[in-house]
């Protein structure tokens, strides 16, 4: 590279530079994942132990949020714990049944109205995860830190990825949204931490080639491998072009250069993560040509890429958002036209009554086929994955008609390796969300967890 000789010159470069390195990093630039630094990795392998089974199989966790609520007189069940009876909407459950558990009585306090008026499908949204409230803004976000992530820091350092975020929403909206809240609430379940959402992906390609690279069977692999080192290549050729421009820096573009410098090394350290687990698994399976028409077939393709990331052990952690709350879908394919949204405020019009416990029946019924699949699969000890896997279902809205958020629409199934109790249906009273996450948190060894969001304490035997 020839050195400049003048010291116009000099500044254009620099300022070229500095346009370089922003879009080189908009290029680069990777979904914000945890993950531990090398000098860390053994320490965490000592303790890997409390992250599975009894059996030594992988304890995973998944969160699956459906909009809008659910209709309460066809959601919950009738009969006692044990000899309990699915209600219309959870009978597609009802082969599953000694899988799944139905739990009542658990609140989220903090998506109430209060002082903030409206806005219940955003804070539905940001806090069905993070149990905090909300700050009523479009631009000065303040949320906090969501379960899935916390989980996703003690085991996240098992799997190639720490954590996966998927949805099937795939127009992302910035700025405002419900009612003055910022989108960012609405349209995302997972934050890394108050500031910052890892936000989901929607395009099933895409998220498969992240997961086993790209191209046919047998190929991705290698694929996989050359896409790392050429983004090896580019990190090496950006922090040295960084190294020669600090010099040159103000105060002001120093501290901007840090913080640009500390994204690239979280990358160098993801690389290095990469290179631990060594070649990527190669499913021979063809891969998915993008986002489909039907949103039925996306859901169903979502789900089963979830099942493949958990039979691969790609990750033992997931959120998977079918819809934003407020999503005002048609579901033309069950002979619905209207939008979701604007027949959940139904009035106690029953025909609209109708129609939505049709469409919380018709997520029901996707669930059912994804449990399905995981129940069907063997895990490495000879278990079932779904026996392996804890997976919350659910809604940050109870009745939407309403705008209620206590007793809210919630499944937790799977066996989690032995440490839950389904087959049953659990009436709780009146207690927060969040003192089902910290049990749930403590099961992989998150102990030192004494509260989280609006807890209150464990919820004891799940």
């Amino acid at each position: 590279m020839r050195t400049p000789t003048h010291p116009a010159e000099s500044a254009v470069l620099a300022m070229n530079r500095r346009h370089f390195l922003r879009g080189i990093g908009a290029c680069i630039a990777l979904p914000s994942l945890a993950s531990l630094v090398p000098s860390r990795v053994l320490a965490a392998q000592a303790a890997a132990q409390l992250a599975t089974t009894s059996t030594g199989a992988p304890l995973r966790t998944a969160f699956v949020y459906f909009p809008n609520g659910a209709i309460p007189a066809t959601w919950w069940p009738e009969g006692g714990m044990t000899d309990f009876r699915f209600g219309p909407t959870l009978a597609p459950l009802s082969g599953l049944r000694n899988q799944v558990q139905v739990l009542g009585g658990l609140d989220h306090a903090n998506a109430n109205a209060g002082d903030d008026g409206g806005g219940d499908h955003a804070r539905g949204n940001g806090v069905f995860l993070t149990g905090v409230r909300l700050n009523k803004s479009a631009t000065d976000i303040r949320a906090g830190v969501s379960i899935d992530q916390v989980i996703a820091g003690r085991v996240g350092h098992l799997t190639r990825f720490p954590s996966l975020e998927m949805s099937c929403e795939n127009v992302r909206r910035s700025g405002a949204c419900d009612s003055g809240y910022a989108c960012a609430y609405q349209f995302n379940l997972s934050w890394r931490n108050a500031t910052t959402p890892m936000p989901p992906e929607s395009n099933p390609r895409l998220l498969f080639e992240r997961m086993f690279g790209a191209g046919p069977h047998g190929l991705r692999s290698e694929n996989a491998r050359r896409r790392m080192e050429a983004r090896r290549s580019v990190l090496d050729f950006v922090l040295e072009d960084t190294r020669r421009l600090q010099g040159r820096l103000d105060r002001q573009d120093r501290a901007k250069m840090d913080q640009y410098l500390t994204g690239i090394r979280d990358i160098e350290t993801r690389i290095q993560k990469t290179e631990q687990f060594g070649p990527h698994a190669d499913p021979a399976i063809d891969t998915p040509a993008g986002i489909p028409a039907s949103h039925g077939e996306h859901v169903r393709m979502m789900y089963d890429l979830l099942a493949l990331a958990f039979q691969t052990d790609s990750t033992r952690v997931a959120t998977f958002a079918l819809a934003h709350d407020g999503d005002n879908r048609s579901f033309g394919e069950i002979g619905i036209p209207e939008g979701h949204h604007d027949l959940s405020h139904h009035q106690g019009n029953q025909e609209r009554i109708a129609k939505i416990a049709r469409i919380d029946h018709w997520y029901a019924e996707q669930f059912a086929r994804f449990l399905r699949t995981l129940e069907d699969s063997r895990d490495v000890d000879g278990n079932s994955i779904l026996h392996n896997t804890r997976i919350v279902y659910g809604s940050g809205n109870a009745d939407a008609n309403r705008h209620t958020h206590d007793n809210l629409p919630v499944v937790l199934a799977g066996g989690g390796g032995g440490l839950l109790h389904p087959g049953r249906f659990v009436r709780y009273g009146s207690k927060p969300m969040s003192n089902l996450f910290l049990s749930l948190a403590e099961q992989v060894g998150v102990t030192d967890l004494e509260r989280f969001g609006d807890s209150t304490g464990r919820l004891g035997n799940v």
